[in-house]
Order: structure tokens, then sequence, then C-alpha cells
């Protein structure tokens, strides 16, 4: 696993919030879990374009910040769940309006990423 070489300062709370919740997926796996796509095919169903390493890289990375727990059932072949915690759950509002307000922006934030891509 990757350890990062300086350590890390958190000044404030959006410092935080950016190391729990920095990586591609999460976001959308903490909103998937909360619409009760539980278990990790449904989320990659959910999410084909990422690859199953980076999910569960990401599922254990929201599970040691305590925002989803994960349940191993003693079956053959081994079934997983994962739930989200009562921490986890304070932040379904944040996301839900965070998709409000890109869903109200979505033609100048669409336009915004053609301009920056054709940038590059």
């Amino acid at each position: 696993m990757y350890h990062k070489k300086r350590a890390q300062t958190y000044d404030c709370g959006l410092d935080l919030v950016g190391e729990i919740l920095y990586g591609k997926w999460k976001i959308r796996l903490l909103y998937f879990i909360n619409e009760g796509h539980i278990r990790p095919g449904q989320l990659q169903k959910k999410i084909p374009e990422a690859t199953r390493r980076v999910l569960n890289v990401q599922l254990n990375e929201l599970e040691n910040h305590e925002l989803i727990s994960k349940t191993i059932f003693p079956v053959l072949p081994p079934k997983v769940e994962y739930r989200l915690t009562e921490l986890g759950q304070t932040l379904i509002p944040l996301i839900l309006s965070i998709g409000l307000w890109g869903d109200k922006h979505e033609e100048r934030l669409r336009e915004i990423l053609k301009k920056t891509n054709e940038q590059m």
C-alpha cells in the first residue's frame, strides 16, 4: 500500500475532508452504497469504468476511515456486503447537494470541461 513520504498537516476541516474523500470513485461509492448497491459486483456494474482493484482499494480506505462497514459471510463462494456507518450516513445530504449543484450547472460545467480538455 502507498504511504506518504511527508507527514500531512491538517489545518482545517477542508483538509480533513479532502484527505478522507480523496479518490476518484469514493463519493460515488458512498452514494451507491446508500442507494442499496451493497455487493462488490453491484458496485462494479454501477461504475464500469473503474477497475475492480481500484474499487477494492477505495472501499478499503472508506472502511479504514469508518465511513462504511464490511460484512463477510462465511459461505462459499465468499459473500461480502458494505453498509454506511453512522458517520458515513452524515455525508449523504452533502453528496446529494453536490449532485444537485452539478445538475443545475451541468451545461456550463460540460462547456468548461470541453474547453479545458481542448487546451491540453
